[in-house]
């Protein structure tokens, strides 16, 4: 028992992760019911447990992107450390950013697949990021391309049903379909995934999540729909809004309906603004996710200086973000977070978390 005291006490003081055995425990070690927010995703850092996996993780396919350094993520069959792995916050880093992986790991694994997700927890990785739009019978599922052409098999199920718009098939159509094959044979018989199917498993995870509206011209009345469904998987409940969840679009007027709709909820609009705009979207929002190569420190900063729904200030997650030389770049920029198909090589770079 000192042993272990004594670890976690060093632990916490350095900042480091340390593996025990599964079932086992660490004397002021934080769990997952101690993990605690701040004002924004990027002030929040995960005492979670790393989860078991949900299948063996192979390496990157053949032809899939890899990492842009710091080497791929677990080897195949790995599947993360043996046991649990406890990560105690550096209190050295509460100014470091949050790294969120885009898409699931998404360099890893095809994108928006429970497998993402999977990998993105074995990695460590606390926050995922995902897209949700709507089947033809009212389901969402989680994409990000409006049409299935891209990431699925529907050409070859579906050969007469040009040109495989999401809208236009029914979730039960789009359950057969296989959203792995076309990254690696690894990850064949991969589903796209209901949002349902997908909230239920970051659950599992212990994540959370930055859910993404996409394209929401094309779904009247999506932003209810998602409500409905968070509320109904449980992610509306105290603990969630404060502590797991973020709603995002680049659509303004759905990012400032989900807003009306649950104040209560943290929101993000994706684009950048001008700076005499911010005031405008801080009525409704408490995010400015940009690409990162849309911004500059002075801009960020204007972000910086402006309150959120909330009364907090105005808060940054720039995308996509995959190689080490440009996250320490962003970083210096002096952004809250950083959303990455690579998200180990990020994390490594900056010491973020």
């Amino acid at each position: 028992m000192f042993v272990r005291s004594f670890a976690a006490a060093a632990a916490a003081l350095l900042g480091l992760t340390f593996v025990i055995p599964a079932g086992s425990t660490v004397a002021g070690a934080p769990s997952a019911s101690s993990a605690s927010s701040t004002s924004s995703v990027s002030s929040a850092a995960s005492g979670a447990a790393v989860p078991a996996a949900r299948s063996a993780a192979p390496p990157p396919a053949a032809g899939a992107p890899a990492a842009a350094s710091g080497g791929p993520g677990p080897a195949a069959g790995q599947g993360g450390p043996r046991g649990r792995a406890v990560r105690v916050q550096d209190p050295y880093r509460l100014n470091a950013p949050v790294v969120l992986a885009h898409r699931g790991a998404s360099a890893y694994a095809p994108e928006n697949t429970l497998e993402a997700i999977d990998y993105a927890a074995r990695l460590g990785i606390d926050w995922v990021e995902n897209d949700v739009q709507r089947t033809k019978d009212g389901v969402l599922v989680v994409i990000h391309d409006d049409t299935l052409a891209r990431t699925t098999n529907v050409e070859s199920v579906f050969p007469g049903r040009s040109p495989w718009r999401v809208g236009d098939f029914t979730a039960a159509e789009i359950a057969r379909l296989d959203a792995g094959s076309w990254f690696g044979a690894a990850y064949e018989g991969a589903r796209v995934p209901t949002l349902r199917q997908y909230l239920r498993e970051v659950g599992l995870n212990q994540q959370r999540l930055l859910l993404e509206i996409k394209k929401p011209e094309l779904y009247p009345g999506i932003e209810l729909d998602v409500l409905r469904v968070l509320d109904e998987e449980g992610w509306l409940d105290e603990h969630h809004v404060t502590h797991r969840l973020v709603v995002q679009s680049f659509s303004a007027a759905s990012v400032r309906t989900v807003h009306r709709e649950r104040p209560d909820l943290t929101t993000g609009f994706l684009g950048t603004p001008r700076v005499s705009e911010l005031r405008d979207y801080g009525a409704f929002t408490d995010r400015i996710n940009p690409a990162y190569t849309t911004i500059s420190k002075e801009w960020v900063a204007a972000v910086h200086a402006v309150p959120g729904a909330h009364g907090r200030r105005l808060t940054v997650d720039a995308w996509i973000v995959n190689d080490a030389a440009t996250a320490r770049r962003v970083r210096d920029q002096g952004v809250d977070g950083l959303i990455s198909n690579n998200p180990d090589v990020v994390r490594d770079a900056v010491g973020g978390y």
